[in-house]
Order: structure tokens, then sequence, then C-alpha cells
């Protein structure tokens, strides 16, 4: 595959400079105005059948060739962060407290240079769906464009989409069978007691004491209620209790996220954080009120859809190039609603580049991080080589 390479390597600054105007101007979830007319502009220019607004901003672009009945999606993500940018990148986003801190601007343009390749050099028969969505960080994106009828009218056979990874050398490619990214859920946890002096404790009921115990209890959830080898995180961020050293509150807030890679240990979870919290609550005379919120589902890679992403990525770059089952991450992405209605793969590229460059090792979500404009000539390639593969040019289905 190395002419599919060379000839979106030759083409690749385009989509670089693109790629860089899009970081520039970052928009954050359901905000994503300027970036979708971008996108929905060039696929129009392409030839591709486009519907705007989509969920809100969301985008999808088709291209019907030939007579072969299979269909494929391939979603990028657009959002960015309430990130203030010190990458200190000649393109760095020019809005204040809004930055590309996790390379949705890369997976948009990569996504564009496969889209432009397909419809000028494309060899394929059937239905491309390309799903520019909004709002993956945390808004819910793919729920709201699933909601607004997305696969009754672009149905798909099977669904990828591709996140860059640092720590993963540039263009390597990660794939994974199975739970490949966890649950999120989010808890707010109010302790209610009774203020008093500092200096006569007797006289007060004390939320501040109850929630440390709280804070220590909750760590032995995972250690013993969960199956060891079932990876689970429940992560206490925010404790907030009182104002002065002599004054004992009337309230404690703790503010909790919980993750699993299994729906069963999701669940467990759940129950067990809500049945602790209270009995730890009425031990020490609180009263405790749990407002729980649902976030991602477990990203789960179907076996057969994992298995042709992974032949498509040996074939392009070769066996050493490619990770066939990697680890998972505790992280969360919203693709799992779309992987919970069709069968499909979420697949990593390594993003790491020169090491003297800044930002090209930078964790996502970091003030310094920057996307590998390397992975521009191989992530397209990677889409145009997967479409071509899954719907084959005299074959029908």
């Amino acid at each position: 595959m190395t002419y599919l390479l060379q000839a979106l390597t030759e083409r690749a600054g385009e989509f670089i400079r693109l790629r860089r105007d899009i970081h520039r101007n970052p928009e954050l979830a359901f905000e994503e105005h300027r970036t979708a007319a971008l996108v929905a502009d060039k696929l129009e220019g392409w030839g591709y059948a486009v519907e705007r607004g989509v969920g809100g901003t969301g985008v999808v672009g088709r291209l019907v060739r030939g007579e072969g009945s299979r269909r494929l999606g391939l979603r990028a993500d657009m959002d960015a962060l309430p990130i203030v940018e010190a990458s200190g990148r000649e393109w760095a986003s020019a809005r204040a407290g809004v930055m590309h801190a996790c390379g949705h601007d890369g997976h948009t343009a990569m996504l564009l240079a496969a889209a432009r390749h397909l419809a000028e050099q494309g060899r394929f028969s059937g239905t491309l769906n390309l799903v520019f969505q909004p709002a993956e960080e945390g808004g819910g994106g793919a729920l709201r464009m699933m909601d607004d009828g997305l696969f009754e009218r672009y149905p798909c056979d099977a669904v990828f989409a591709m996140h860059n990874m640092p720590g993963i050398p540039q263009g390597h490619m990660v794939m994974r069978e199975g739970a490949m990214m966890a649950s999120s859920d989010y808890a707010t946890i109010v302790l209610s007691g009774v203020g008093g002096h500092g200096a006569m404790p007797h006289k007060a009921v004390d939320p501040l004491v109850a929630a440390a115990s709280i804070v220590m209890a909750l760590q032995t959830i995972v250690s013993r209620n969960i199956d060891p080898l079932q990876p689970a995180v429940v992560t206490v961020g925010a404790l907030h209790a009182g104002h002065a050293n002599n004054v004992i509150p009337a309230t404690a807030t703790l503010e909790l996220t919980v993750r699993a890679l299994d729906r069963d240990a999701r669940a467990t979870l759940e129950r067990r954080i809500r049945e602790l919290v209270q009995f730890q609550a009425q031990s020490f005379g609180v009263e405790a009120d749990i407002q729980w919120r649902p976030g991602y589902s477990v990203l789960v890679n179907s076996a057969e859809e994992t298995a042709f992403a992974r032949e498509v990525a040996v074939e392009l770059l070769g066996a050493d190039r490619v990770t066939l089952q990697g680890e998972p991450l505790t992280g969360s992405e919203d693709f799992a609603f779309m992987l919970e209605r069709v069968p499909g793969s979420y697949v990593l590229i390594g993003n790491d580049g020169d090491p003297s460059q800044a930002g090209s090792s930078c964790m996502v979500h970091n003030p310094g991080y920057d996307f590998n404009d390397g992975n521009i000539a191989v992530g397209s390639a990677y889409w145009v080589l997967l479409a071509e593969r899954f719907l084959p040019v005299g074959t029908q289905h």
C-alpha cells in the first residue's frame, strides 16, 4: 500500500493547513458552527450529498457509487475543550480559554482528506456515510445525532472511528476487540449535619468528618466488590466544606467520577456507592443526598469488525506498525453509543513525534498538547483503504 500512502502524503499539505486553521479557531460542544460549515462546504464541493445541523451542529456527507448494497459509516469529532492553550505553536488558538487539546481538529482533517481522495479516485461500490460529530467532550453529541435520526436516515452495516494517542509512536495503530474505553458516571454527594463552634463539636453534627470517612470507604469498593480482573475507578475529585478553622460547617459536598470496563461492574459500582454512602452517613448522624448522573457507556468493539480493521491496518502499514490487541483505556468516548446500535470498531493512532518539539508527547487535555500532522497522511490513507475494502468493486451483497 506504499502507493496509497504516497498519494495521501503528497496531498497532506492542504489538509495540514486546514487542520491548523481549525486549531486556530476552536469551538466548544454544540458551538462548532464555523467548523461544521467548513466541513459541509468541502464535502459539497467534492460531490457528497450533505446534511447540516444533524443533532445540532453535526454534518453527514453521503457518497453512493456502483451497485453495492453495503453501507459504511466513518466518524470524526469536531469539538474543542475549555482550556487555555500553552503549546507555543504559530497556529495556537486565537480564542481565549478554548483549544483543541484532544486532537479533534486532526480527526476532522484526516477524514476530510480521505473524503476528497475517495470522491476523486476511490474505487468502491456501495454507500459511504461520513459523520462529523459535535460535542464528544462530555456533551453526548453521538446520542444527539442518533436521537435526530442519524442511523434511520443514514443506515450503516458498520461504523468506525479513530483517535490519536500520545505515548504511542506516530502512525502506529492500535486495535482491540471487546471493551476498549470505560464507562463514565458522575455523582454529587451532599452531606447535611448541624453546624457549630469548632471548640464545641459535641453540640454539632459534623458532616466533614463523615465526608472524610466516606472518601476512604469508597476506595474499598473497587478492591472488595469488583472482580480483580475487571478494571474500575472511583475517584473523589472534589470535597467542599467550610470556610473557617473554628467553624464546623453544616454541609459537605463530594464530587465523584466513576469508571468501569464492564457493564455489570458499572451497575455494581453505582449500587455499592449508594449503599456505602447512606450507611456511612447514618453512622455519623448526617443525611446524604446522592445525585447520580449517568455518562458514557462502555465502548465495546465487535469481533468481526475489529478483525477487519486489523487486516486493513496490517495491509497498509505492515505488522510491525500495528498492535492487534492493545490495552483498554479508562477514558471515555461517546462513540460507545453508536457501537451499541451498530457493530464497528474504535481504533487508535499514535501521536508521538520529535520529542524536541513542544506538544509532541503531551497527553490529551493538556495545555501544551498538539495533534501530530504526520498522521494526516497515515490516518486518511487508512480510511481510504478501509472504505475500499469494506465496499469492494464488483461484489454484490
